[in-house]
């Protein structure tokens, strides 16, 4: 009897966090509304692990439209090069999750994107499987960058199950993409 309630006590929480994590995504997403009214950027995503999430998220906000473009749904290494130009020597050398890898895909998204002006990018291990001692699961790669200047990357490693780290991915992704709006400089720590 125990078990069972600390089992239901330990379900209840994961719900209330993956809960709040999904309204923190939406009200980032509602934020790049207000930032296209004073910046006018446009928003192109290119994704990985998060297989279309990031887009799904920014497209909830009425009239996104306006401030984005595409999204590039890459989960394989043949999308990656086919749709995004990620070299195939480069995955060969380093694999998909890797700083080098996201840097060629969010610059390939915005190369084929005429509109977009700011691009995000990721790749990452959700699991539960598929980690290594390299890479465990939860290690997420991430490229920002504004068209014509050159990208950043940040490697995270978060905490969770599968749902938890491509949540905790997408609301790194729209905070990273209104941060290089503002010019600033994106929040990099691990949630």
């Amino acid at each position: 009897m125990v078990l069972v309630l600390v089992q239901l006590y330990v379900a209840q929480d994961k719900i209330k966090m993956k809960d709040k994590l999904l309204k923190e995504i939406s009200n980032q997403a509602l934020g790049l509304k207000s930032l296209y009214a004073k910046y006018h950027d446009i928003y192109v995503t290119a994704e990985s692990l998060t297989a279309g999430f990031i887009g799904a998220s920014i497209v909830e906000i009425p009239g996104s439209s306006a401030w984005f473009d595409r999204g590039f749904i890459t989960y394989s290494n043949e999308a990656k090069m086919e749709l995004l130009d990620v070299k195939d020597e480069t995955l060969k050398a380093v694999g998909a999750v890797s700083e080098d890898t996201v840097k060629q895909m969010v610059r390939g998204a915005l190369l084929h994107s005429s509109l977009a002006t700011v691009g995000v990018s990721v790749s990452g291990i959700a699991g539960p499987d598929g980690g290594s001692a390299q890479k465990p699961v939860g290690t997420v790669w991430m490229g920002l960058m504004r068209k014509g200047e050159e990208p950043i990357a940040h490697c995270f490693h978060f905490t969770g199950d599968r749902e938890e780290v491509r949540l905790k991915t997408v609301l790194r992704a729209i905070e990273g993409l209104a941060a290089i709006t503002q010019g600033k400089t994106p929040d990099f720590s691990d949630l």
